[in-house]
């Protein structure tokens, strides 16, 4: 099985083996796992420690010994990895259900858009969850010290998988009190698994004792703990976050129609099998499972600063299994959902759905390596030794070879993301010559945005993303040529995903001027006519901040102007040097947009 299962996932991602690392691969896990491979240290030289356990930096590190530091061997590995996963959860499903259950599950599982897009990837929740699969497969045989050493191994993958066995325990402690039809284990038989179940904490807490002892951090560098802890901890947020989760758990990238559908199926009566209805999973297995799913509902709604879909894996295979179970027990043409729901899942690696979401989720990660790719490959041949202005992680592919968008260090000027107040802020710095400066930008999209969100008109929600998931609004890459002074040079697209580099020109001090500066676009068919004082039916949503429209030019408010309509008339304007409004004028930068952009 495994060997079988290997090979499909080979040949399925054939096209993406020689990739160059995606996101938190290049932030992080490659650059640690390649510092273990160089320095034989578990604490990361490179980059600074977020204290993940370091078993697949190990595991990866091993393979670059064996096989030599490259992309295919790195995926090659996290396919090996993968194929193991599903190994595990097709031992439990054959364990709890049976073989053409189990068969169905792993099939859709593979298929299920994140779980394909992770499969390859340098990250630790699928390995995690492989483990935890594993982990739960013992604890259904009752084999108490062996559940204890795939949970610790899953413990050491990711520390998050701690979170399988404490759920485990909990059930088992609890389970007494729930009556459990057709449960057939003795309390002293599940107490003696409850005791192994805690041995994977002392192992993490080991894992934390040495990193505190190596750092002085016991939960990594202070930022991550702030991030992805001190951060999350709003009720607010905790509720915004737990619908998050939900989402992910049931619902997301076409899960919704198996979960449904398994729902409609309890209404129907079991089908007749060869002695009796055919059986379903046990329900002392399913409220086990369920103790598993909930831990990770609840627990990665209240930590976490990213709401990531990854992060829901070791639980969502769990989901699948039991739908998957409750079609074959009650719906005749289960064979033909099931099909349905699959090519809907294969569909999700292509397809883009109809919101907001990590490009990690599917094959939108492919574009965007190929966008950063073509991007600074043109940039590593025309500005070889010019500093460039972009954010992270262009900044990270720019300044480390190895992770394979350029063949030699470039220098780069950070900034924290593609927001206007971040672009308007590099631009007088580049004017006034205040900070360090720079030839050429490179302006990407950080995230995908649907060209008409189901949320746009929503703006409670939007003020919530921003101000508890660290949600903005990149400005495409004419306008930010416009902010910045300088002309777009070049500039792809993919699929709702964009990438340009702009060569930089010295911007005009507009408080020299008396007026605002006006940058005009560069559009092939010319910018929208109108009355130089006439406003368009509606303000635009551009950049992550409200604009509206004053004398033709779109006008950028200052923060903390909630509603700019009510505040400026058609010939005043907005100053980005804390004035609310003037009508002389502005210190600032007021935009007049392409068409393109016009009400986006």
């Amino acid at each position: 099985m495994f060997v079988l299962t290997f090979a499909a996932l080979l040949a399925l991602h054939a096209p993406l083996l020689r990739l160059p690392y995606f996101w938190d691969e290049a932030g992080y896990y490659v650059p640690a796992a390649r510092d273990l491979l160089l320095t034989g240290s578990l604490i990361p030289r490179s980059t600074v420690s977020n204290a993940h356990p370091p078993l697949v930096m190990a595991y990866l590190a091993l393979w670059w010994k064996l096989a030599g530091f490259a992309q295919i061997v790195t995926r090659t590995a996290m396919l090996m990895a993968a194929a193991f996963a599903l190994l595990g959860l097709f031992r439990l499903a054959k364990t709890v259900a049976n073989t053409e259950v189990a068969v169905t599950t792993i099939i859709l599982t593979a298929v299920y858009p994140v779980f394909f897009a992770q499969s390859s990837l340098v990250h630790l929740d699928l390995a995690a969850a492989g483990f935890t699969f594993w982990g739960v497969h013992a604890y259904v045989k009752g084999r108490g010290w062996e559940t204890a050493l795939w949970f610790s191994f899953a413990s050491l993958t990711k520390e998050t998988a701690i979170l399988a066995p404490l759920a485990l325990f909990g059930w088992d402690v609890l389970s007494p009190l729930v009556p459990v039809k057709g449960s057939d284990r003795s309390l002293g038989r599940k107490a003696r698994n409850s005791i192994s179940l805690l041995f994977p904490l002392l192992l993490l807490a080991a894992w934390y004792g040495f990193h505190y002892w190596q750092t002085g951090f016991v939960f990594g560098n202070p930022e991550f703990f702030r991030y992805n802890v001190k951060a999350t901890l709003n009720p607010l947020r905790i509720l915004l976050a737990l619908l998050v989760r939900l989402w992910q758990i049931a619902g997301y990238f076409h899960l919704l129609m198996l979960t449904a559908a398994a729902l409609f199926a309890m209404w129907l009566p079991p089908l007749p099998g060869p002695s009796g209805e055919r059986p379903r999973i046990a329900l002392d297995v399913q409220f086990a499972m369920l103790s598993v799913i909930v831990a990770y509902v609840v627990a990665m709604a209240t930590v976490g600063g990213a709401e990531l879909a990854r992060y829901m894996l070791p639980a969502v295979p769990l989901v699948i299994l039991v739908s998957v179970s409750t079609l074959w027990r009650r719906v005749p043409q289960s064979r033909a959902v099931l099909r349905i729901i699959g090519l809907m899942f294969v569909a999700g690696w292509f397809l883009n759905p109809p919101y907001g979401f990590a490009p990690e989720d599917n094959l939108a990660y492919r574009d965007y390596i190929r966008l950063h790719q073509h991007a600074e490959e043109y940039l590593e041949a025309r500005y070889p030794m010019a500093r460039v202005l972009t954010a992270w992680p262009g900044s990270d592919e720019l300044t480390h070879p190895y992770l394979g968008y350029v063949t030699r260090p470039m220098q780069v000027v950070r900034i924290e993301h593609f927001a206007v107040e971040q672009l308007m802020s590099a631009a007088d710095l580049h004017s006034n010559g205040a900070g360090p400066d720079f030839e050429v930008a490179l302006v990407f999209s950080t995230k995908y945005e649907p060209a008409h969100p189901l949320s746009e008109h929503w703006r409670l929600w939007q003020e919530w993303k921003a101000r508890f998931f660290d949600y903005h609004r990149d400005v495409p890459p004419a306008a930010a040529a416009q902010i910045l002074g300088g002309n777009l040079v070049y500039t792809e697209t993919r699929h709702g995903q964009w990438i340009g580099v702009i060569e930089m020109e010295r911007m005009v001090d507009a408080q020299n001027h008396g007026r605002a500066r006006q940058i005009e676009p560069q559009v092939e068919d010319g910018p929208p006519a109108r009355h130089p004082h006439a406003r368009p039916s509606a303000d635009a949503y551009c950049g992550g901040v409200w604009g509206c429209w004053a004398g033709g030019a779109l006008c950028i408010p200052p923060k903390g102007l909630d509603d700019p309509e009510e505040l400026l008339e058609p010939d005043e304007f907005c100053c980005s040097g804390g004035a609310d409004t003037c009508n002389a004028g502005c210190a600032g930068v007021v935009i007049r947009p392409p068409r393109s952009i016009v009400g986006s």
